[in-house]
């Protein structure tokens, strides 16, 4: 990969991917008390995970049906995000090779 835009490219979809599986495994120790959240620096991560994942995950879980208390909407982003990066590969491959 010589192009530094596409790397630039990959590398925030990357990060931002396992931003989504961290803030998944927050959420989960949150919900099975593992980690409390009267803890100022858990607090202040969930926040951070909340703010930055939401925006992205808020309009898929709206089309989504209610499947009880299992959120795949993080599942379908990841999927979502990993298709765009191969697009945008593909598009600049077949467009500059």
């Amino acid at each position: 990969m010589e192009n530094p835009f596409l790397w630039l490219i990959d590398t925030l979809i990357q990060l931002y991917i396992w931003i989504l599986i961290a803030a998944a495994i927050l959420s989960w120790l949150i919900a099975f008390n593992v980690v409390n959240t009267r803890n100022n620096f858990v607090a202040a991560v969930a926040n951070f995970f909340y703010h930055v994942t939401e925006p992205a995950l808020r309009p898929i879980r709206s089309i989504l049906p209610n499947l009880g208390g299992i959120d795949i909407s993080p599942v379908i982003l990841i999927i979502g995000l990993l298709f765009l990066e191969r697009i945008i590969f593909w598009l600049y491959y077949s467009v500059f090779a």
